[in-house]
């Protein structure tokens, strides 16, 4: 069974940064066809946004216009963890931050139909 894992969220003030990171484990993505990783977010009373993905095999990426310039994903292979580097983070950037293996990236819709979801972190942005 793939299974997802995130981390790194936490409190951090308007402007910084954080890392998160989603580790996978158990059956490697390609074999139950999944080819891409994906960042979601969702807050409060609003609906889960795509963010960023990274395809497993080719390395293309794609950002959302909304956290484009301020959010970087990347790998390492050796730990089966894909990050999500956030920077100058707002206050409307708050949410719980979730990773899903997709189908591929980019896919329309984020893959978001067909992804298999880590249980989420939570970004709280805040003075």
């Amino acid at each position: 069974q793939l299974q997802l894992m995130e981390a790194g969220g936490g409190l951090v003030q308007p402007g910084g940064s954080l890392r998160l990171s989603c580790t996978a484990s158990g059956f490697t993505l390609a074999s139950m066809g999944y080819y891409g990783i994906a960042w979601f977010r969702q807050a409060p009373g609003k609906e889960r946004e795509g963010l960023s993905c990274l395809h497993t095999r080719s390395g293309a990426t794609d950002y959302s216009d909304s956290v484009k310039g301020r959010f970087t994903i990347s790998r390492d292979n050796r730990k089966a963890t894909v990050y999500l580097q956030m920077n100058n983070l707002k206050p409307e950037d708050a949410a719980d931050y979730l990773c899903a293996a997709v189908k591929g990236c980019p896919m329309a819709g984020w893959g978001m139909d067909s992804a298999m979801w880590g249980r989420g972190t939570q970004v709280t942005v805040s003075s």
